[in-house]
């Protein structure tokens, strides 16, 4: 008899985020977590648990054209603070501004060993292929901020953010 396959289920809502500071390290060439830790090292994430007052966690992010700087890399790993944040910035990490924006949140399921991660992360990026924001009242809103990964833990899932836009809003 053969096993049935579990269906992957992925949780999705819309979050508003609100303006705020990012402090971010970035990279030369990478466009993914691996490539980018090659490039600037393994301690980033470690240096950025270290800040106190951050509005979320430390995570990898893809940033859209109009926030990087040439020569530098797409993926970056920062963490957001809130805006009128005045604090310390690590030496060799800087601070810019993100505007007020709308992310699309995405949660795939749990999984039970680090050996699944990859997986997990492949399957939620597979799904993300063919999602349509649209059927929901949504738009990809790339320019509106970076694309955010959070760090894939088996409890919760690998859970990723996207930029998006409301569609048809009556004033």
């Amino acid at each position: 008899m053969a096993t049935k396959k579990k269906p992957n289920v992925i949780f999705v809502q819309v979050i508003d985020r609100p303006a705020r500071k990012l402090i971010l390290k970035r990279g030369i060439k990478a466009i993914h977590y691996f490539e980018y830790c090659e490039e600037v090292g393994y301690d980033v994430n470690e240096t950025l648990k270290g800040i106190k007052d951050t509005l979320y966690e430390p995570c990898g992010m893809w940033l859209p054209k109009n926030l990087r700087k040439p020569g530098t890399s797409e993926f970056v790993m920062g963490v957001e603070m809130p805006a009128d944040y005045k604090g310390e910035v690590p030496k060799g990490y800087e601070i810019i501004n993100l505007k007020p924006c709308k992310m699309m949140v995405f949660q795939g399921p749990p999984f039970d060993s680090v050996k699944k991660a990859t997986k997990a992360i492949m399957e939620l990026w597979e799904a993300l292929e063919t999602f349509n924001p649209e059927l929901y009242g949504f738009a990809w809103a790339d320019e509106d901020g970076p694309r955010l990964e959070l760090e894939p833990l088996g409890y919760r899932g690998h859970i990723e953010l996207l930029p998006v836009r409301q569609l048809n809003v009556k004033k």
